[in-house]
């Protein structure tokens, strides 16, 4: 297995290239969340765990092995909603695919969208969904699939949402490569999923079962909120050599009062503050102040994390095996050490872990 080498401190893009097995992206999930497998690999010592005393595979509900009493387990609550319609164009009954990306105006149900195939989809063409139940109009063009919709819906946002949710499909990754499964509604969704507007699931939190988060709670580890609704930038292509002239997609995030309270009450006590996934990294490191504590806080961010950088907040990171020249590979190997997360990477490829979003999980520490 050809991983690349770390002679240049500057991190190109082909630094994160290698030969993913397709065999090892995970078409489902585990029957049982948290018996996903898991990693664990040491910042300090280089060390990467796969195995327990007894010689078994590590599996996600041994993480409670890893933290202790004011621990703070920081975990995004975005909910996925059903963000891919299929539709038909006016006149001609041309099938098209339209994929919600994010409201623009809720008032006047303009949304920014994906469509496919975005030759046939022009200004002007009416789109129709189901028997008609929706009906959206083409107002603009922004890039060259990208354009912005308006839905012609007279009804309130309850009924609007409720159209929505009945017609649009879960918004599996491609990569994943199977027909959408009605379980996919269940399964693409954290326990905790609770604010709408995210069109992928935060996936290192797919890993949690209630029975896991009481073992958590019974420890005295802290869970607190943030919510940042992940767009489809998460899977767009880095596609240029230098990474600093690649730009994130923008995406908008809350940080709460209480969650601040609780990290920054951690951080003084010298405890853990885990973050739970990319996203709840980002959020963390976008919301941090200039004395490196966390504030309350809700906007924008489009901040790109990649090595070398000085993470500020966190002691500790759930992740999933991501995919090569992702950036979400970029920030595991930003955090846990280039030449470490790669190694781990190239155990993991040999011992048949399971990658991307339905995968096992890796824990930096």
């Amino acid at each position: 297995m050809a991983f690349p080498d770390n002679t240049n401190t500057k991190m190109k893009l082909s630094k994160f290239r290698f030969d993913l097995p397709t065999g090892l992206i995970a078409k489902y999930p585990k029957d049982v969340r948290d018996e996903s497998r898991l990693m664990v690999v040491h910042r300090d010592t280089g060390e990467i765990e796969i195995k327990n005393k007894e010689g078994k595979d590590l599996l996600f509900k041994d993480i409670i092995n890893y933290f202790e009493e004011g621990d703070v387990m920081v975990v995004n609550d975005t909910k996925v909603f059903p963000a891919r319609l299929y539709g038909n164009k006016e006149k001609t009954g041309a099938q098209i695919e339209v994929f919600l990306l994010r409201e623009l105006n809720r008032e006047m149900r303009l949304w920014d969208v994906l469509v496919d195939p975005a030759r046939k989809i022009r200004v002007g063409n009416k789109l129709y969904f189901g028997e008609g139940e929706l009906v959206a109009e083409v107002i603009d063009n922004t890039t060259s699939r990208g354009r912005t919709i308006r839905f012609l819906f007279d009804g309130t946002d309850e009924e609007f949402n409720k159209a929505i949710d009945q017609l649009g499909e879960t918004p599996l990754p491609k990569m994943i490569d199977r027909q959408v499964q009605k379980e996919d509604r269940e399964w693409f969704q954290t326990i905790y999923a609770k604010n709408v507007g995210a069109v992928a699931a935060p996936t290192a939190g797919l890993h949690f079962t209630p029975h896991l988060f009481k073992k958590l709670e019974i420890i005295g580890v802290e869970i607190a909120p943030i919510t940042l609704h992940i767009g489809l930038g998460t899977f767009r292509q880095v596609e240029v050599e230098d990474l600093t002239k690649h730009k994130m997609d923008s995406e908008h995030f809350m940080v709460p009062e209480e969650t601040a309270r609780l990290v920054n009450r951690a951080l003084d006590n010298k405890k853990k503050v885990i973050a739970v996934g990319t996203t709840s990294m980002r959020t963390l490191e976008t919301a941090v102040s200039a004395n490196d504590r966390l504030k309350p806080r809700e906007g924008w961010t489009d901040k790109f994390i990649f090595p070398p950088y000085e993470f500020k907040i966190c002691s500790a990171m759930i992740t999933n095996f991501h995919l090569p020249e992702s950036t979400l590979l970029m920030m595991a190997t930003a955090f846990g050490g280039y030449e470490l997360i790669m190694e781990a990477y190239q155990l993991a490829i040999k011992e048949k872990f399971r990658f991307f979003t339905y995968g096992d999980a890796m824990l930096i520490i």
